[in-house]
């Protein structure tokens, strides 16, 4: 006759230790959401100047049809005409429009990217604009073509204005001056004597 095997005694239930969960932002925030793009927005723009620039408040902010200078740190630039500008916090983007190569490019943006090292304002639009997105300008009708002439005139306005701040700042200089002095009238005498002989 076949007889089952002694069943085991029952062991003693395992004692599972619980812990409290971590304390939530959501109890003391009302938005978590805005408090945390907030955060990134501080973080990824220190002085602000991004923020204050695409800013409504701001009267002097960027707006569509204005043309743009987008800085990169790996060296390169991209400008074109502003199409549209998405306010989401931190996700803030920008679309602009350009011809290379006869071939028209658009670019999306992030004005918080850590990719872009400056954003700068080349020309201002005439007009205010009545729409929020310029589309219309894709049309052969309404494009405006290459900014390249015109972005090329900003970076030599640009470019003077530094080498007459320098100019000034060194003229004022006493060291400048002594040494225009030692050297007997700068260089601009030596061009003269030289032209004399």
């Amino acid at each position: 006759m076949l007889t089952s095997p002694p069943r085991a005694a029952p062991s003693a239930p395992k004692i599972i230790k619980a812990y409290p969960p971590p304390p939530s932002r959501a109890a003391k925030e009302k938005h978590p959401v805005e408090y945390m793009n907030s955060l990134h927005v501080q973080e990824l723009d220190p002085t602000g100047e991004r923020t204050h620039l695409f800013s409504k408040s701001n009267r002097d902010a960027a707006h569509v049809g204005d043309i743009l200078l987008v800085r990169l740190k790996n060296g390169e630039s991209f400008a074109g005409a502003c199409l549209n500008i998405r306010r989401r916090s931190v996700d803030t983007s920008i679309l602009l429009r350009n011809e290379v190569l006869r071939t028209s490019v658009e670019m999306w943006y992030r004005i918080y990217s850590p990719l872009v090292q400056g954003i700068e304002v080349v020309q201002r639009r005439a007009k205010r604009a009545r729409r929020a997105r310029l589309y219309y300008m894709r049309k052969p009708k309404h494009d405006i073509g290459s900014v390249d002439n015109t972005v090329r005139q900003y970076l030599r306005q640009q470019a003077a204005l530094k080498m007459s701040s320098s100019s000034g700042s060194s003229a004022s200089s006493p060291l400048s001056f002594g040494a225009r002095a030692a050297r007997g009238g700068g260089s601009g005498g030596g061009r003269a004597k030289a032209r004399k002989k």
